[in-house]
């Protein structure tokens, strides 16, 4: 099967879908490879570098063209309209973007949304939400240590000692572990909030403090156990005593890092403007969810913005700040997805609708819409 990999044409989107490595992989299985010249350039991937594993460089045109198109982001109007109907897509689609998916089946499309992919053991390895997530969880802690005018570890000197910075994580996934074992190696203090009780031991077990909520009903703990890896909404009872021990912690804080997302849904407050005002002169918060309207009220989604002398970043694409490393994750994510559907030296793809991780990825089949 002819393989396309298009350079991203998404504003600020630094990966590719396919590195030399797994383009390697796929044509030994006896496909061949087109890849769009300058398509890994940002990822500090060079046209050579895919050359000397077989891959042939192409035009825009040549890459869409191909049976199989991988991406990152979903396909734009003009990108859409090079593409044959009757072709497969692979990437990030966003399943909850009916319109978005509408026109890929108006396209005579048959696409995948990986992120779509069930959170079980045997799809782990096609897990784009958590490869990327833990990027971005390192991310922030990074973007943040360069925005605070002080440093992370308590530092003793002749001149006296500098105290340790508070960090206050807010939503405890992927991300959120990875921003509290990022910023305990930099030495910082942290504590960390999330909805899931069971999440308390991973916390602790990275070294940081859990801000404990207790729950009064059976409503309550029954929400915060959350549904296949996500948390769920919680009741307002138990969401105004968590604000209340939140806003504590947070007033105390130097750096606070919000993560907390729910599929399809606009991103929950967690720290509204009351408790920016409170913050120390200097302090810094890492918004994750800037992308669906912020934890923070006062987000600028793509911009780094200073209100009430808080240094508040609402960076939309954190894992294409490190485009080599989210490439060589996401792109081994896809050929792992890619071992349920394409065979040998297979010319089309074998559709399995008794798979479950395809089935759930399957958004749209030569042109059917299959989500509503």
């Amino acid at each position: 099967m002819l393989i396309g990999v298009p350079a991203e044409s998404s504003a600020g989107e630094t990966r590719v879908a396919v590195t030399p490595e797994t383009a390697k992989k796929f044509i030994a299985q006896g496909h061949a490879v087109r890849v769009q010249s300058g398509a890994g350039v940002a990822a500090a991937v060079t046209d050579a570098a895919y050359q000397a594993v077989g891959c042939e460089i192409t035009d825009a045109a040549g890459a869409l063209g191909a049976a199989l198109v991988l991406k990152v982001r979903s396909p734009s109007d003009a990108e859409r309209a090079q593409m044959k109907p009757g072709a497969a897509l692979v990437g990030m689609l966003n399943p909850f973007d009916r319109d978005g998916l509408q026109r890929l089946a108006d396209a005579g499309l048959t696409a995948f949304a990986l992120e779509a992919a069930p959170r079980t053991t045997r799809a782990q390895s096609m897990d784009v939400l958590s490869s990327q997530a833990n990027l971005a969880g390192y991310k922030a802690v990074m973007m943040a240590a360069d925005k605070y005018q002080r440093i992370f570890p308590m530092l003793m000197t002749a001149a006296g000692t500098v105290k340790a910075a508070r960090v206050v994580i807010l939503g405890v996934g992927v991300a959120g572990l990875q921003a509290i074992a990022t910023a305990k190696r930099l030495g910082a203090v942290i504590e960390a909030s999330d909805v899931r009780p069971s999440v308390k031991e991973q916390v602790e077990s990275l070294g940081a403090k859990f801000i404990d909520v207790p729950y009064e009903t059976a409503e309550e703990k029954e929400a915060a156990e959350g549904v296949g890896g996500y948390a769920r909404p919680m009741p307002p009872s138990w969401l105004e005593r968590q604000k209340v021990e939140v806003a504590k912690r947070v007033a105390q804080a130097d750096i606070v890092i919000t993560t907390a997302l729910i599929p399809g849904r606009p991103a929950p407050v967690l720290v509204t403007e009351e408790m920016v005002k409170a913050m120390k002169p200097g302090s810094v918060i890492v918004d994750m969810a800037a992308p669906q309207g912020g934890n923070c009220p006062l987000t600028e989604a793509g911009k780094t913005v200073v209100k009430h002398g808080v240094t508040i970043v609402g960076e939309t694409n954190l894992p294409a700040l490190v485009a080599a490393d989210a490439s060589a994750l996401y792109a081994r994510n896809v050929l792992d997805f890619l071992k349920l559907v394409l065979e040998k030296d297979a010319t089309a793809l074998k559709i399995d609708l008794e798979d479950d991780i395809v089935k759930a990825c399957l958004m749209c089949r030569d042109g059917q819409l299959l989500r509503t």
